[in-house]
């Protein structure tokens, strides 16, 4: 990996709502064996000695990690392709691998580069992601995993001298290639010895650097989140500042998003009280003769990897997020069933309703998207875009809307829905979204999302709920939203709202 900058906490905050939550597909995804990650690595390392201690571009370990990864892949049955580029005068490939079936128009990529720098066999930069990629590729044959998307798993060739392979790949695409590719994965050095959880900051809540990833790369942030969640893990964000493999998908607009251990940065004590380790370097080896097989923390490499097959098979799945089980509501707005606004909202301008929205931007951001999450219609504040950005938003207080009744039955129910909360640089943490149950006179808060002096755009995010607890009784979703500090701009969304029963 080229040197990758950390920011600060990734700002996506859920109270009792797990956000693309691992009880969607938990079940489904594999638990990936470390052992066979490692075995993985043993054989990158082994390349690496047999020739002149690394894996770099132009060099002949590199065209034999590339033959060691196709051949597994092809006697697994992936149609493979070996694409080759010219870079400083040597030849150097890309590995494509595409999984039969799926619609290949709504092709998921997962990705990372295989090359080492010239100084060492780079085993946790970046045989670590590549080699977790590799065994998530694998398991997806073994399973027989059939997604509604396909599946494309590509290793990348000269990434430690500036993209060149990836580059080299999103240039040779047509636009309708482009098009077909609706999301990328990026794993670079996700083994790191003194290791951090870093996710791209996809719908950048940290507010640093530069900027948000085109829209749905908020939703794989949120997907990869909810996994550390459900294992306990807290995640921070990174930014998407172009110095991995996934530059030239999101310069072409391709959502994209991925997780990253450190590199030579070193941990600061609040990381280490957060995540344990040392106040050194998240990789004391990085580009250096000593990245090898005893280079790797176990742990990290462990729930990384099985991180990237939660992720494959919960996007795969056409991005749905509706739990496993028999639907006992839905309401995907596009009929109107009842809903009704507060009668004592404060909210003087863009209260909630059920409408379809138009689009709303303000400098470049997207405040308001002209698309619901399916469909037409959501519940949205102010459908109307309106003369300007600020004509038609959220202003001056609390707006809700609440469901009909709803009838529950026993057993176990889960909630499932779409939301966004959108806001710009003028908001502060009193401006919020929140979804509730209400159930006799007790109204119970699921989810709670805040706002923050940041620019914050508008992107579909998905999230589930436990509402076991109100088993056979009777009850009613309300959805609040609020401009409650200073004046700001501020705009939220809820579609596809499911309960079901398991």
């Amino acid at each position: 990996m080229r040197a990758i900058s950390i920011v600060g906490v990734a700002g996506l905050i859920a109270s009792g709502l797990a956000v693309a939550g691992p009880a969607q597909a938990a079940a489904a995804a594999p638990d990936i064996p470390i052992a066979n990650v490692k075995a993985h690595l043993a054989q990158l390392q082994s390349i690496a000695t047999a020739n002149g201690g690394n894996r770099a571009h132009g060099r002949p370990g590199y065209l034999a990690s590339v033959t060691y990864v196709k051949n597994l892949l092809d006697s697994a049955g992936f149609t493979t392709t070996q694409q080759s580029f010219t870079y400083n005068g040597a030849t150097g490939y890309n590995l494509i691998a595409d999984w039969p079936g799926g619609d290949t128009s709504d092709t998921l990529m997962i990705g990372g580069h295989l090359d080492s720098v010239t100084a060492g066999p780079g085993i946790n930069d970046n045989g670590s992601g590549s080699a977790a990629n590799l065994e998530v590729a694998l398991q997806v044959a073994r399973s027989g995993f059939q997604p509604d998307r396909h599946l494309r798993f590509a290793w990348w060739g000269a990434e430690e001298l500036g993209l060149r392979g990836s580059t080299a790949y999103v240039n040779s695409l047509t636009s309708a290639q482009k098009a077909a590719i609706t999301g990328y994965l990026n794993f670079d050095m996700i083994g790191s010895p003194n290791p951090g959880y870093f996710l791209y900051d996809g719908d950048n809540s940290d507010g640093t650097g530069s900027g948000p990833g085109p829209a749905g790369s908020a939703q794989i942030e949120a997907t990869l989140a909810a996994y550390f969640t459900s294992i306990g893990v807290p995640t921070r964000g990174t930014d998407f500042d172009g110095r991995s493999d996934y530059g030239p998908f999101i310069a072409a607009g391709i959502p994209a998003g991925g997780i990253f251990t450190g590199a030579e940065q070193s941990k600061t004590s609040a990381q280490v009280t957060l995540w344990g380790g040392t106040t050194g370097r998240f990789d004391p080896c990085y580009h250096a003769s000593c990245d090898t097989t005893a280079n790797i923390n176990d742990t990290a490499l462990d729930r990384n990897s099985d991180a990237i097959a939660y992720a494959v098979w919960t996007l795969a799945d056409g991005g749905t997020t509706t739990p496993p089980g028999t639907t006992v509501w839905s309401d995907g707005l596009e009929t109107a069933t009842g809903w009704t606004q507060g009668t004592t909202d404060t909210a003087t301008a863009g209260r909630l309703e059920r409408g379809n929205p138009e689009a709303t931007t303000s400098s470049g951001v997207a405040t308001q998207l002209n698309a619901a999450a399916e469909g037409s219609y959501a519940l949205v504040t102010g459908a109307t875009a309106g003369a300007s950005a600020g004509a038609n938003d959220l202003d001056g207080g609390i707006t809700t809307i609440t469901s009909p009744a709803i009838t529950l039955p026993t057993g176990t129910l889960t909630l499932s829905l779409s939301w966004y909360l959108a806001y710009l640089n003028n908001a502060t943490s009193a401006d919020y979204l929140r979804v509730r149950v209400v159930s006799g006179t007790t109204t119970t808060t699921v989810l709670s999302q805040t706002a923050a002096a940041a620019n914050k755009a508008a992107a579909w995010t998905t999230a589930t709920a436990n509402l076991s607890a109100y088993a056979g009784q009777t009850i009613r979703i309300q959805v609040e939203a609020a401009d409650a500090g200073t004046a700001s701009l501020v705009e939220a969304a809820v579609d596809n709202l499911v309960i079901t029963r398991s």
